[in-house]
């Protein structure tokens, strides 16, 4: 038996589900292959990060192809067809591939299967993305849920399956394996973004630096998360989200990895507790995607679509080059446009900040995100900016409204976070760093600082546009 593997979102060898029932089922005679879809490339949302990030992800999963004796098949085009073209010319039984949970995309892999089977060529499917895949957890009545509370309880009670090993063994073929395409031939610019390492040894690397501390090793990620992940300027994150969108690390290996830290050292056990908490709120946030498909579209709550939202172009404009007024907002939106990432708890302060400072649409923020993120996932990026937009699927957290000012005192004191990416705020004490517009004229003038010039003045006064925030909400909701 002859088996395609379709790569995807699981750019490694390494636990990935699909290909290692494929090596399995096939006695390792197994075609590795990768079909680029120009609609992928063509969507508004597209981030040229992503793509070079996908593009150095496949450089490396290539390489490792050819150093197992086989070679890495490309194809470019509508899936529905170079999937089942591959399938014929390589004579393949059967094509297998691990599930994805966007609606466009299981469409997408609905018409693919329909093709090969029509073709007489098996289909089978995994999933693999998630540590519980939609539809294994149910509530008590059979419905899905909506609150990430008792989502996570009951997903605990689900065993996390083990990793897979590391396929070894790959097929010689003859299928086509051109070089590479560039981001140029594609159609994109070359991000203002540093690249981001990308490959399966790269995230292999990120994991072991995560889980090397114990406690004894300053900055050890692991050993700081529980405690000091919600501050921007402590490394106490694991940076592997772009890695679990594109899947150069399986989630199981990363999951045990995680988990047999704390078993070796007790000392890690809030963190490792606390950190797969985090990675079952992907799967909260994938599930939501899956079982109701309109938040793609629109708010989960329906009755704040009606938002009136007031905000101008001029507004979005600050926010989206953190010109703002508030530091920790600022320095959030430049970290973006700088590394294609930022800090979660930062992306909550920005998103609230862009929602219910500054009354602008959260979608206009979403897709910002998007187009920027080197780890942007539609399922993640949607869940997170409802949630703070306050549409989402928790019971009542529209009145949640983040204090930009005490959201960076409390979680960058120092003002360390905010000297990085807001330089000319450098020489302020930390007391001011925070609220400039506060500081004393002699302490503003010996920092270097002219309000209005050498950064600006808040766009907003928070505790107006709070009040106007609750008043909106409260319309919408009266309605």
């Amino acid at each position: 038996m002859r088996i395609l593997h379709w790569f995807r979102k699981d750019l490694r060898l390494d636990d990935n589900t699909a290909l290692a029932e494929a090596a399995h089922d096939s006695d390792h005679d197994v075609v590795p292959f990768y079909a680029s879809d120009p609609a992928w490339f063509a969507r508004p949302d597209m981030a040229a990060t992503r793509v070079r990030f996908v593009l150095g992800a496949l450089t490396e999963l290539s390489a490792s192809i050819a150093a197992r004796g086989s070679k890495l098949a490309l194809a470019h085009g509508d899936p529905a067809e170079t999937v089942p073209r591959a399938a014929r010319a390589t004579g393949a039984d059967a094509v297998y591939w691990n599930d994805e949970y966007e609606p466009a995309l299981a469409a997408r892999d609905d018409r693919v299967e329909a093709a090969l089977r029509a073709a007489g060529v098996g289909v089978k499917r995994f999933h693999d993305r998630l540590l519980v895949p939609p539809g294994a957890v149910t509530t008590r009545t059979g419905g899905n849920y909506t609150v990430y509370t008792p989502f996570r309880r009951a997903c605990e009670e689900v065993p996390i399956a083990e990793p897979h090993a590391r396929v070894e063994c790959l097929a010689p073929h003859e299928l086509p394996s051109p070089r590479l395409a560039t981001l140029e031939r594609l159609g994109f610019a070359e991000p203002g973004s540093a690249a981001w390492p990308a490959g399966e040894s790269h995230a292999h690397r990120r994991l072991q630096r995560f889980l090397g501390g114990t406690g004894r090793e300053p900055g050890a990620g692991l050993a700081r998360y529980a405690s000091e992940r919600d501050f921007p300027s402590v490394p106490a994150t694991s940076q592997l989200s772009a890695d679990l969108k594109f899947g150069t690390l399986g989630i199981r290996r990363l999951a045990h990895g995680v988990l047999a830290a704390a078993a070796r050292d007790p000392r890690l056990a809030a963190s490792a507790d606390k950190y797969v908490q985090e990675l079952r709120w992907r799967d909260f946030f994938a599930h939501v995607l899956w079982h109701h498909p309109h938040v793609e579209q629109g708010a989960f709550r329906p009755e704040f679509d009606r938002l009136r939202w007031t905000g101008t172009d001029a507004d979005f404009a600050a926010w989206c080059e953190g010109r703002t007024g508030y530091p920790i907002v600022d320095a959030g939106m430049r970290e973006l446009l700088a590394t294609g990432l930022m800090h979660n708890r930062v992306r909550m302060v920005v998103a609230s900040f862009l929602t219910k400072d500054l009354l602008l649409d959260w979608q206009r923020g979403e897709r910002w995100f998007m187009t920027h993120l080197v780890d942007g996932d539609l399922a993640s990026n949607n869940g997170g900016w409802q949630w703070a937009a306050g549409t989402g699927s928790d019971a009542a957290p529209w009145f949640r409204i983040f204090n930009p000012i005490l959201q960076g005192m409390r979680f960058d004191a120092s003002g360390r976070y905010v000297r990085q990416w807001c330089p000319e705020l450098a020489k302020l004490p930390d007391a001011y760093v925070h609220r400039p517009w506060e500081s004393p004229p002699l302490v503003l003038l010996e920092a270097g600082v002219t309000l209005g010039e050498t950064y600006p003045l808040p766009r907003v006064d928070h505790a107006e546009r709070r009040d106007q925030a609750l008043a909106m909400y409260s319309a919408a909701r009266a309605k």
